[in-house]
């Protein structure tokens, strides 16, 4: 199957290949692109603008798939609950190819097809989220190397804004075990509303009734905010607690 799906991508990127071959990558009459505009770039405004406005449109739209109601009823494990931020970002690099290959017509799609290649099989980034950013700043220099620097500009300006917003609230799993015999349901609800106070958003909430144990998927109100609801938990009355466990995103 893998040795088939390369021979189709090869037999459809082929013609592109020959094409960038015979006319080059910036003739607009072989491959359809435009002469890069290099530092004069910041000069077009309307560029600038339409850009920008491909970026939000697509990172609005991957927030409402993400963010979709029932998403938070399916919800059990710390990546789950980071999904909707992979979503975001991947539409984000989506809009940034779209746009750049308007700029430099399609041989470019060859070229973005190749370093993702690269970046999927050979960067072990540990997370989804991790490796949304790298594509990001992949492409950010790829666009500055392609004669669009003030598109670069654009798209490292916006990755590091969302970058901030997310991490701004990151994702946490709460395990809280040894919880007394037969009072599960009074301590999950004591608990609960320790964080609820704290200004947590409670994502998905897991009783174990077997193990005697609760496992809680919450957003912190910000990033520093973690010892203050550890100690928040901590307080709770000695009957109703347990051993707290922490993984952070």
């Amino acid at each position: 199957m893998i040795r088939g799906l390369t021979l189709a991508l090869t037999l459809l990127l082929a013609p592109a290949v020959a094409l960038a071959q015979t006319h080059g990558l910036f003739d607009a009459a072989g491959a359809g692109a435009l002469t890069p505009a290099g530092w004069s770039g910041f000069l077009d405004l309307k560029f600038m603008t339409e850009s920008l406005g491909a970026l939000l449109l697509a990172v609005a739209l991957g927030a409402v798939i993400g963010h979709h109601p029932a998403t938070a009823h399916t919800v059990d494990t710390l990546e789950e609950a980071d999904m909707p931020k992979v979503f975001v970002m991947y539409a984000f690099i989506g809009a940034i190819i779209g746009v750049t290959v308007r700029e430099f017509g399609m041989v470019i799609g060859v070229v973005v097809f190749g370093i993702g290649g690269l970046i999927r099989f050979k960067t072990d980034t540990g997370s989804t989220r991790d490796t949304g950013r790298l594509i990001a700043v992949t492409l950010a220099g790829l666009i500055a190397g392609l004669g669009l620097p003030h598109f670069a500009v654009i798209v490292t300006a916006f990755t590091f804004v969302l970058i901030y917003l997310f991490d701004s609230h990151p994702a946490c799993r709460v395990k809280i075990e040894h919880l007394p015999q037969g009072r599960l349901a009074e301590a999950a609800a004591t608990y609960r509303a320790a964080l609820v106070e704290q200004r947590c958003k409670v994502i998905a909430e897991r009783r174990q009734t077997a193990k005697e144990r609760i496992e809680f998927v919450i957003r912190l109100p910000k990033a520093s905010a973690r010892d203050k609801v550890h100690a928040a938990l901590c307080a709770v009355p000695e009957d109703l607690a347990g051993d707290i466990d922490w993984e952070v995103e």
